[in-house]
């Protein structure tokens, strides 16, 4: 039997038959090609990627061996994934009867299973970047890849675009040193930019290489939960948990079910609700997010698998896997804001080869709802939103050289070779080399003279090594990107870990405050040794933790999604249930102001007792629209000195000024040019600030700041402390210190998106602007007014104020 067979018959013994896509990708990789698996969830790719090295292997002429070494490296970019991922791996090693190991290297792993590993890697391991580079950092690191043939890169599209991606690039780069013939292959789903993922995940090292698309994709239903009242002036948030008795009923056409959020906040709000709600399920729903405990988060995963458990709600650590264990609906609350989020999400429902995919959308804004219908129309061009790569975040590079240095150590020159193969450091100059060689062995110029900054020895032999322990050590705790507040964990007084939360949190609660986490009522005890000691508390009443980082940023094809749809409504077409219930709220806002065609820019100009509003609707997304609203305050007020308070949503921003604005002729005078934005942005903000603050993540990541050892009590105030304090020193001695020129780059680029806000303002400098008067807040623009609002009156007198507001408003509509 041809290796070949053995794969057809498998699949035959499984009630299956393999895919071309799947047949094109073995026989690609065993005539030592890497690629790009470019399929839909749920369609196969995993055992597309696997059974290449399996077939290779059984192909081979081979003696008796107990154990086969490390084959095949898996590389996952969520922990709770990699369980999944080795059961899937390991169903056709057993029945091959093959003697192959597959094991798993997360985070989570114990300490017993890292000590093996240290010793002997098992032929096949799923394991993270961060987990990744550990491995790299030790002494063995060459001797235990050797026989390495394949590297496996799941999920590629979610990592591309990070300082996640850069760092695995880094490793693959130095993968492809140690073991020439290992091939790469990539898994994405819901992707744009397919060949330039292709090329990052390569790098510049000539090879031969593909993408294979997979089989066609799903048919997906997406369809929306319609709120009962539907308000002409509706605000964020005014939906609250309203929809839940329409979200229980959905959950029960089915036998299973998901419901995603987009904060873990939301996910604790929501199984809260919907417990509430049908407290009979108690057992057969949970909740699952990434702050919660492994055990906890393996029992749900556990319990999907099984379909023990009816529901389960859910941020995006649940958006990815690799099961065929479909459930039968998938609902997600609030909007999606990108149309490959809504497209992957969909996919856990019909998670399998040819069966159909639905996801139900639940608005908590009723303006959400012209999202839902965006996001259909853009799942049906196939406008998925594309991934950009992050170039030379030298951070970064200074992590990794540290980490190559505390293992087998490197040349110079011979790692320049290796890392300009990356498609990140592909152009990196040498005077940036130089700047990060001197960064790892001297501090730079305003810290040369420090030894704990001295991490890296050149020796007399040439290679640049980490040669005290103590240094190695710490760094190897401070390996990867991901940089947040400090995490305390949360644990009984006398019982389990339930998971983490921010310490900023934590240090607001006092001794007998309450509240709730892991779907759990809590009784705050004490804090000691980084662990927040809790008691059960006898009934659902408390805060809900507040994570940073959550808020997700509106697609750039979700709003060109949205404009066209108001254009259609613009001259009279509400297509689909969604635009059918928004229809008396664009008809008032066309009665008082007007709805926008995509080629026109919206400005309102409202006066009221607390000034002159203007109103300005680019559909852009909230992070342009704020860095729109600092530029346009900044332009206007070279006109005529004017102070403005802002505010911002996903659709646009407003400028509240006690003297009106001479928006006219800040139009005629180039408001909106894109000309000297570069100039125009800094001067704008207080672009310092920001970048103090994007700082601190560039002073962890690239070894300024150590977060502590587990247990040392370091707080997130004392990271912040210290990082503001080298951002200061290094502003007044060492101000060509480059890591400075990364944080304000990194601030313009992820805080405030440039590159878009300079396609919008070429895109709102060639449209019509359509400035109105408006005798009242149109709907549009109540949502921003209600957003001001909110920050300067408490929540338990905001939504008394804004029905007040809002019974004003209907009785002018009517």
């Amino acid at each position: 039997m041809s290796a070949l067979d053995h794969a057809e018959q498998w699949f035959r013994s499984h009630g299956w038959s393999a895919f071309d896509f799947q047949r094109e990708v073995w026989m690609s990789y065993l005539d030592g090609e890497s690629g790009l698996i470019h399929a839909a969830t749920g369609t196969g790719k995993t055992l597309a990627a696997w059974w290449g090295p399996i077939l290779e292997y059984l192909h081979e002429e081979r003696t008796e061996e107990k154990s086969v070494p490390l084959r095949v490296l898996w590389i996952t970019p969520l922990r709770a994934l990699a369980a999944d991922t080795a059961e899937a791996l390991i169903v056709p090693v057993n029945d091959l009867d093959l003697p192959w190991i597959v094991e798993t290297r997360t985070g989570d792993t114990t300490a017993a299973s890292r000590s093996r590993q240290s010793r002997r890697l098992p032929t096949a391991l799923v394991t993270t970047p961060e987990s990744l580079s550990l491995l790299l950092s030790r002494g063995n690191a060459s001797a235990q890849f050797a026989d390495l043939r394949l590297v496996v890169v799941d999920e590629w599209h979610e990592l591309m675009g990070t300082k996640r991606g850069v760092q695995t690039q880094l490793a693959l780069a130095r993968l492809r040193g140690i073991c020439p013939r290992v091939r790469t292959w990539g898994l994405s789903a819901t992707i744009g930019n397919i060949e330039e993922a292709k090329a990052t995940l390569l790098g510049r090292r000539p090879s031969r290489s593909r993408i294979v698309r997979g089989v066609e994709p799903k048919a997906v239903i997406v369809d929306s939960l319609i709120p009962p009242v539907i308000e002409r002036f509706p605000w964020a948030g005014h939906l609250g948990t309203q929809m839940v008795p329409q979200v229980v009923a959905a959950i029960e056409e089915g036998e299973t079910a998901i419901v995603f959020t987009n904060t873990r906040s939301q996910t604790e709000i929501w199984y809260q609700a919907i417990l509430g709600q049908r407290p009979d399920w108690a057992g057969s729903i949970a909740l699952h997010h990434g702050s919660l405990d492994r055990k906890r988060r393996e029992w749900v995963e556990e319990g999907l698998r099984t379909a023990r458990l009816r529901c389960v709600v859910a941020t995006s650590s649940l958006d990815l896997g690799v099961d065929f264990s479909p459930v039968d609906r998938v609902l997600q609350i609030g909007s999606p804001k990108g149309i490959a989020r809504l497209l992957q999400r969909a996919g856990r429902s019909g998670h399998r080869p040819g069966a159909q995919s639905r996801v139900t959308c639940v608005p908590t804004h009723t303006l959400e709802l012209i999202e839902v219908a965006a996001a259909r129309d853009g799942m049906e061009a196939g406008a998925i939103e594309s991934r950009y790569p992050v170039t030379r975040p030298l951070d970064v590079l200074a992590q990794h050289l540290v980490t190559i240095a505390a293992g087998e150590g490197f040349v110079p020159s011979e790692m320049l070779h290796e890392i300009r193969q990356t498609e990140a450091f592909g152009d990196i100059p040498d005077d940036e080399w130089q700047w990060t060689l001197s960064f790892i062995s001297k501090g730079g110029a305003a810290l040369e003279g420090y030894p704990e900054y001295s991490k890296v020895v050149p020796r007399a032999d040439g290679v640049w090594r980490v040669e005290d322990r103590t240094i190695a050590r710490r760094h190897r705790m401070s390996i990867g990107t991901i940089v947040s507040d400090a995490h305390i964990g949360v644990q009984y007084m006398r019982g389990a870990k339930l998971g983490t939360v921010e310490e900023s949190f934590i240090a607001r609660l006092s001794p007998g405050d309450r509240f709730i986490f892991a779907g759990t009522p809590l009784e705050f005890v004490r804090v000691r040794d980084m662990v927040a000691w809790v008691r059960r508390a006898p009934n659902a009443q408390g805060a809900i933790p507040r994570w940073m980082g959550s808020r997700l940023p509106l697609s750039g094809e979700l709003a060109a999604a949205i404009r066209a749809r108001l254009g259609e409504a613009s001259r009279g077409a509400y297509r689909g249930a969604e635009m059918e219930a928004l229809q008396p709220i664009l008809e008032v806002q066309r009665k008082w102001s007007h709805i926008p065609l995509p080629d026109e820019f919206l400005i309102e100009r409202v006066k009221t007792r607390e000034g002159h509003h203007l109103f300005f609707f680019p559909f852009e997304g909230r992070l342009v629209h704020e860095g729109l609203a600092a530029l346009f305050a900044w332009r206007i007020s070279r006109i005529t000195p004017i102070t403005f308070s802002m505010s911002s949503n996903d659709y646009g921003f407003e400028l509240l000024s006690p003297d009106e604005a001479p928006i006219d002729e800040a139009v005629n005078a180039g408001l909106l040019e894109a000309a000297n934005l570069i100039e125009d942005i800094p001067a704008s903000l207080n672009a310092t600030e920001m970048a103090r603050r994007q700082f601190r993540e560039i002073a962890r990541v690239a070894g300024l700041v150590f977060p502590g050892f587990p247990h040392s009590g370091k707080s997130a105030r004392q990271l912040q402390a210290s990082s503001g304090l080298f951002f200061d020193v290094f502003r007044k001695y060492d101000s060509g210190n480059m890591l400075l020129s990364q944080a304000h780059r990194e601030v313009l680029e992820r805080q405030l998106e440039r590159t878009r806000l300079g396609h919008t303002l070429e895109r709102l400098s060639k449209s019509r602007v359509v400035i109105t008067n408006p005798p009242r807040t149109p709907p549009l623009a109540f949502p921003l007014l209600v957003d001001r609002t909110r920050e300067r009156v408490s929540s338990e007198k905001l939504a008394d104020r804004i029905r007040r507001m809002q019974r004003t408003l209907e009785r002018a509509a009517r």
